[in-house]
């Protein structure tokens, strides 16, 4: 297995597609995403069940679609007060079509009773990469860390501004965004992938 020399990132995540381009900095290929694609590219509505589900219907449907091969991923926030919950939905916690704002809002309050050392919480990604062939490799990463009960911070996206990283006193949202590529759930699951891409068939 070696690195396809073009890979397209199946998100329309501005976010999402800018930590993907930054933690994979050294990946030896050229990125397509869909603003700079000239064609049609898939709308995936994610009906899996789970990160790995998620993230295979997305690279799936656009490396078929287009003809590259795809990475995509699926991450959530898994709360331990609330059973692993949002979890796979977290992107749609507050609903379908909810805004990161709305989100973030539904789980302080969910989490408002909850004292300070029960708001343990993880970050888990699912990073694919799926050829137009059919073929594909998937790697995870996780990253544990503790719920605040006020945001803070402005980087980032997501559940970012009330997530404190296990061994720090900043939120991701206050982070470096190089420090936070390095510890986030999302940049220990493609350097993952990476390792897998490059492993000698």
């Amino acid at each position: 297995m070696s690195f396809p020399d073009r890979i397209a990132i199946a998100s329309r995540n501005p976010g999402k597609i800018r930590e993907i381009r930054s933690i994979c900095a050294d990946w030896p290929v050229e990125w397509v995403t869909a603003d700079e694609h000239e064609g049609p590219w898939p709308d995936v509505e994610e009906t899996g069940t789970t990160y790995l589900e998620n993230a295979r219907l997305k690279a799936r449907a656009v490396a078929e679609d287009i003809g590259v091969p795809s990475v995509a991923d699926d991450s959530g926030i898994e709360v331990d007060a609330l059973g692993g919950a949002p979890g796979p939905r977290s992107a749609r916690y507050a609903g379908e079509g909810a805004t990161d704002e709305e989100n973030l809002r539904m789980l302080i309050r969910a989490v408002a009773g909850v004292p300070a050392a029960g708001r343990t919480a993880r970050y888990r990604c699912v990073a694919t990469l799926a050829w137009p062939n059919g073929g594909e490799v998937w790697a995870e990463g996780t990253c544990e860390g503790t719920l605040l009960s006020k945001p803070r911070g402005t980087g980032g996206f997501g559940y970012d501004p009330i997530f404190v990283p296990a061994g720090w006193d900043e939120t991701m949202a206050e982070l470096p965004a190089q420090e936070k590529d390095r510890i986030s759930h999302r940049g220990r699951a493609f350097r993952a992938l990476r390792d897998l891409v490059a492993r000698d068939p």
